[in-house]
């Protein structure tokens, strides 16, 4: 690699490290995204209008069915060689009519339309429950991202110092080939190392930007001490207990099925018939001139029961009761697992940073000096050089990984654990 090239990939380490800087960047920590999320989110905001379309069924099916009117003019009259007579001695007819709901169907659509209010409150519930998730992860995702990607650039700087000297030391002979071929093949991995890292960087940048409704770069603020709040002593019966009580999707199927109970009872009441009360005046039409009338119409259910329906509603509550159940047991075997992972995760964090701390980066910082001065062999310092960066990978993948199996189980529980 020529020293104009290398010097190129560290120009843009550096503009990449400048760019947070250069561009409009949010700074927030945890409490301020998840506020700015409530704000701002599209999705969210979208299924609030869908709760406050439901409320307003409910107020539709309190409402009473309209009478109907009607009217009927004398449009010719022959004897009389008249048009629209309808004056005291022409003729009109006028009928208003009624209908009253029999048998507590207005009730039961009542009873149904805020079941569907519930169902769309909870449909809200688990939308933001699921958004959360994705923005917690992410944020801390970016975090440790960011983190390797400031020890990449460091080293990236570092190597490119000592192959500058290496290659002049090897002008004069005093260093072999060999040895800025070494130096230059580490460069390369972990450059190319860094760019992968970087795509990824940009890619939850990009799902950030989109949960927050922002343009600016996210600069999540956290600390050690934030990522070990997630590192709590909870027991599984307690979480399965918890997650029976408030996982969304659960509460759902509850609904469902309440709603298909409704159903039954509702297409129970549609088989009793409504009477449609009737009330007319006829000036000239009738037996007497001037008739009132008053009278009623009711069907008779005689062939159509509504059986078909009421047994359709029978087998819906089957449904609904072997759905429940499903998504029970599917709720406890999730949480199992989750916990299960999340214990794995909060034994390999203890265990990294046992092995990872300040005298870790002391021994660092000793090996590049004896290197340098040339106390380490080549091959040693680049052994060591590829286990650091291992290790640093190792780090925040178990950081990450605590982080995301802990949000798992608030996610699938429904309920803020940790």
């Amino acid at each position: 690699m020529h020293t104009s090239k290398r010097n190129l990939l560290i120009l843009i380490s550096i503009l990449w490290a400048c760019t947070a800087d250069a561009q409009d960047t949010l700074r927030i920590d945890i409490r301020q995204a998840d506020s700015l999320f409530l704000k701002n989110n599209f999705n969210l905001i979208a299924a609030s209008f869908n709760i406050e379309a439901q409320k307003a069924l409910v107020i539709q099916a309190k409402a009473y069915p309209n009478p109907n009117f009607t009217a009927d003019f004398n449009a010719y009259d022959p004897e009389n060689n008249k048009v629209f007579h309808v004056g005291s001695t022409g003729q009109k007819v006028f009928q208003l009519e009624q209908l009253i709901m029999l048998g507590g169907k207005r009730k039961s659509e009542i009873e149904l339309a805020k079941t569907n209010v519930k169902i769309a409150e909870l449909e809200f519930q688990q939308l933001l429950r699921q958004l959360k998730f994705r923005l917690h992860t992410d944020l801390y995702t970016v975090g440790q991202q960011v983190f390797l990607l400031k020890k990449y650039n460091y080293q990236l700087n570092q190597l490119n110092d000592l192959l500058t000297a290496y290659e002049t030391q090897v002008a004069r002979g005093n260093v072999p080939l060999k040895d800025v071929v070494r130096l230059k093949g580490a460069y390369l991995r972990l450059n190319n190392d860094r760019a992968e890292l970087l795509k990824s960087y940009f890619s939850t940048q990009t799902n950030l930007q989109t949960l927050l409704q922002t343009s600016s770069v996210i600069e999540f603020r956290f600390s050690e001490e934030d990522v070990e709040k997630y590192i709590q002593l909870k027991t599984l019966a307690d979480i399965e207990a918890e997650a029976l009580q408030n996982r969304p999707e659960l509460l759902i199927m509850q609904q469902n099925k309440i709603m298909a109970q409704q159903n039954l009872q509702y297409q129970k009441n549609l088989a009793i018939p409504d009477i449609n009360l009737v009330s007319g005046y006829d000036q000239r039409g009738g037996a007497f001139a001037n008739q009132v009338n008053l009278g009623f119409t009711v069907p008779l259910p005689i062939w159509n029961r509504n059986q078909g329906n009421i047994k359709s509603a029978q087998f819906k509550i089957k449904e609904a009761d072997n759905n429940l159940q499903a998504i029970q047991a599917e709720v406890k075997s999730s949480i199992q697992n989750a916990f299960a992972l999340y214990t794995q995760t909060v034994s390999e964090y203890k265990n990294a940073k046992i092995l990872y701390n300040e005298d870790f980066e002391i021994i660092v910082k000793g090996m590049t000096d004896n290197f340098q001065k040339r106390n380490v062999s080549i091959l040693e310092f680049i052994d060591f050089f590829e286990a650091y960066n291992d290790v640093l990978t190792e780090l925040t993948r178990i950081k990450t990984e605590l982080i995301i199996s802990a949000e798992q189980i608030n996610l699938l529980t429904g309920k803020d654990i940790f």
